[in-house]
């Protein structure tokens, strides 16, 4: 799921993937703004088929908090 969540952050943000570790921070390490990070979102529902809670997503801060989240909510359905 990291692998696939770190590919996904890449059509986003000029990072290269090996840089992106769990403790990578959205905003700070990896440059992401607000639009950034939602229209990411939706391509992580799509891809996980997942849905997530807007109140909940903005409070993720890192790559592993992402990560545990989506599994969470996968493991959910």
């Amino acid at each position: 799921m990291f692998e696939k969540l770190v590919e996904i952050i890449c059509n986003y943000v000029e990072v290269e993937p090996e840089k992106i570790t769990p403790e990578s921070r959205f905003m700070e390490d990896l440059g992401f703004t607000s639009f950034d990070f939602m229209s990411m979102l939706g391509e992580v529902e799509d891809t996980f088929d997942i849905e997530v809670d807007e109140a909940e997503v903005v409070k993720l801060r890192t790559v592993g908090e992402a990560v545990d989240y989506i599994q969470k909510l996968a493991d959910a359905d």
